[in-house]
């Protein structure tokens, strides 16, 4: 907090930021609300040989932001990048739960290992402030609701367990060595460009492709559903509080809701009668889902200026708003179940 004090967050913090995982669905969205409160912004794109930046390629302001293209695996590339930066937004991961039973390494890799590569770096360049992105599946099924901060953690995928490292490697840094870190814990965001592979807009682009049934997993599970531009508000409400390093913060809205109501809304919205089927390759093994998450988002309210602003219903209507635009639709393969 001290370091926070002499560098100045009116000053410092509104100049050279990094987001990495700028090119996915929340990055894009940050890069987007950092640009338009004035901060200067570098985002990282994952490499690819087709100079491809993702969803930074939709954002308006993209002309004021400067993309890099790279992987957070590499410590070397870590460390260039993060030279004159003043505050890191680490959001590379992978991400997507079913693909961790498949491939489990390669989130240790990414999730855990690119943790570090980027507090390695942000130690070596000046001690710079790292917020780092978690994620609610790290508390597992609910023992206790609302989920506060001191929950426990329970690994129940490959994915969380890998998340759970990386805050701990984060944070690890801070005990150690006073880099000035925060774990931002975001409940379940969703929004335009959101992947298909996420519930609400697998439901949305069902619909809007005019099958005649929807194929589903579990309705079961309750969620604490954050509109993306909130997620993004409370990363950078964290960012602009002094009092916020150093601590794990939820991002929440501190509201429950059953995926199968959120579909029944979804479907009023949308004026839709269908009917849905479970498809079996969508549920998880019985041990690895999450039944309920619901956030206690009394922290954040403490140390920052944070509130949610989006209700369920206005949010779930912007992003059938945006998902059912031609443009946007032909984006996503409704028809294929995307791990």
């Amino acid at each position: 907090r001290d370091l926070v004090r002499s560098r100045g967050l009116g000053d410092v913090y509104k100049r050279q930021v990094l987001v990495t995982g700028a090119d996915g669905f929340i990055g894009s969205h940050l890069v987007e609300m950092l640009t338009i409160k004035g901060y200067e912004v570098v985002a990282l794109s994952q490499y690819n040989s087709f100079n491809y930046w993702g969803w930074l390629e939709d954002i308006k302001s993209i002309k004021k932001v400067q993309i890099l293209s790279g992987d957070i695996r590499d410590p070397h590339f870590c460390k260039t990048i993060t030279k004159n930066i003043d505050v890191i937004f680490h959001l590379a991961a992978l991400i997507a739960i079913p693909f961790s039973y498949d491939a489990p390494d390669s989130y240790l890799d990414t999730n855990a290992k690119g943790t570090l590569n980027i507090c390695q770096a942000a130690r070596e360049n000046g001690s710079i402030r790292v917020i780092n992105t978690s994620t609610s599946e790290v508390y597992g099924t609910a023992q206790y609701v609302p989920i506060d901060e001191n929950h426990p953690l329970q690994p129940q995928s490959p994915y969380s367990a890998s998340k759970i490292a990386a805050d701990a490697m984060a944070m690890s840094f801070f005990n150690a060595f006073d880099l000035p870190v925060t774990i931002a814990r975001p409940f379940n965001t969703y929004g335009p460009r959101q992947s298909a592979r996420a519930v609400i807009p697998t439901i949305i682009t069902q619909i809007a492709s005019g099958v005649k049934e929807l194929k589903l997993g579990d309705l079961t599970p309750t969620r604490d559903f954050n509109y993306v531009e909130d997620t993004c508000l409370g990363m950078i409400s964290i960012l602009e509080s002094e009092n916020t390093i150093g601590e794990v913060i939820n991002i929440g809205s501190n509201y429950e809701i059953s995926i199968e109501d959120t579909l029944n809304i979804i479907k009023s919205l949308m004026g839709s009668d269908l009917e849905f089927i479970t498809d079996t390759n969508r549920m998880r093994p019985e041990k690895s889902e999450v039944y309920r998450l619901f956030c206690d988002n009394s922290k954040i309210k403490t140390l920052t200026n944070f509130k949610p602003q989006v209700s369920i219903q206005e949010g779930l209507q912007k992003t059938i708003d945006w998902f059912t635009k031609p443009e946007n639709l032909k984006k996503y393969k409704s028809d294929i179940y995307n791990v």
